[in-house]
C-alpha cells in the first residue's frame, strides 16, 4: 500500500491528508483515485491507500460529531422544512466507510416530497443504529402526532418498503 502511496506526487498527498484531517473520506478517495488511475489503481485500492492514512492521522482527524437525536432539535429540523409533515420514516442504507446505518426523514405533503432529519451510525458503547433511530423517530413522530414507519428496525435492509408503498 506504501507504494501507491509514495507514488502521489506531494501536493496531491497535501491534498489527501488534508481531505482526511477534515474527515472528508469520499473527496480524500476521489484525489487518490484520480491521481493513480492512469497507473492502474482500482477504487478499492484507493479506499484502503485513504483508510491507511486515516490510521496514520487518527488523532488529528476532526471527525463531524453525529447528528443530535434530542426531540427538540428532531422537531426543529422538521419545522424548518418546506412541507406539512406527513410521516417520520426510518431508512436503513450504508456504504463502505461507514458500513450500514440509518436515515430518519420526514415524509412531506404539501409540497410532497422528504426531508432529511437526521443519520445515525453506529457508535462504539451506544445503541445500536437501529434501535436508536427507532425511539428518536417514534418520539417525533408522536410529538407531531404523524405517524412512524420503520419496515426492519432489527435488520439492515435497503430494499425494505417506503411508508408511502405501505
Amino acid at each position: 500500500m506504501s507504494g501507491w502511496w509514495t507514488s502521489l506526487e506531494e501536493q496531491t498527498r497535501r491534498e489527501v491528508d488534508a481531505s482526511v484531517l477534515r474527515d472528508r473520506h469520499l473527496m480524500a478517495v476521489k484525489t487518490v483515485w484520480e491521481a493513480l488511475r492512469p497507473l492502474g489503481l482500482g477504487l478499492r485500492e484507493a479506499e484502503q491507500v485513504v483508510r491507511t492514512r486515516y490510521e496514520a492521522l487518527a488523532d488529528r482527524v476532526r471527525h463531524r460529531p453525529p447528528d443530535p437525536l434530542d426531540l427538540p432539535a428532531l422537531a426543529a429540523r422538521a419545522a424548518a422544512l418546506p412541507g406539512q409533515v406527513a410521516a417520520i420514516e426510518a431508512l436503513w442504507d450504508g456504504d463502505t466507510v461507514h458500513d450500514w446505518f440509518v436515515v430518519l426523514i420526514a415524509v412531506l405533503e404539501d409540497p410532497a416530497g422528504e426531508g432529511h432529519l437526521a443519520t445515525v451510525h453506529h457508535q462504539p458503547g451506544g445503541h445500536p443504529p437501529g434501535l436508536a433511530a427507532a425511539a428518536a423517530g417514534r418520539a417525533l413522530a408522536d410529538s407531531l402526532e404523524v405517524p412512524f414507519h420503520f419496515a426492519s428496525p432489527d435488520t439492515p435492509d435497503d430494499q425494505a418498503p417506503r411508508w408511502r408503498t405501505v
